[in-house]
């Protein structure tokens, strides 16, 4: 299963990368108001979003990297590695985002890459 471990951490990226661009998507489009502007137009100033629209092709990549993983190895051991993602997802956003890192958080951040790595061991 190791061997795959390459496969797996790049899903794990591209998932992380794929959530990162959304946000700054979404950060770029603003508060949304279907009321006011209407399914359709909503619908295209949100996925004609450079960003938005990088982010949903990345998690197309992402989803087609997970499914080969899930061909060669027992979910039970890949499935647990997407939780890395919230591992990248939230040191980017501390650094890029300037958003706040509590220290529950960093314990939490702590025990998903502890597991992780009990699990990679298994």
């Amino acid at each position: 299963m190791n061997a795959y471990l390459p496969l797996i951490l790049f899903t794990v990226l591209t998932n992380a990368a794929a959530q990162l661009m959304l946000k700054r998507g979404m950060t770029g489009v603003g508060s949304l108001n279907v009321a006011g502007d209407g399914l359709v137009a909503t619908v295209f100033r949100v996925v004609f979003n450079p960003f938005v629209f990088a982010g949903l092709c990345t998690f197309v990549v992402s989803m087609a990297s997970h499914l080969i993983v899930l061909s060669k190895v027992q979910i039970s051991y890949a499935y647990p590695f997407l939780s890395l993602a919230y591992v990248v997802v939230a040191a980017y956003a501390y650094f890029v985002f300037h958003e706040d890192l509590s220290a529950m958080r960093i314990a939490g951040i702590g025990f998903i890459v502890l597991g992780t790595i009990f699990i990679a061991q298994s």
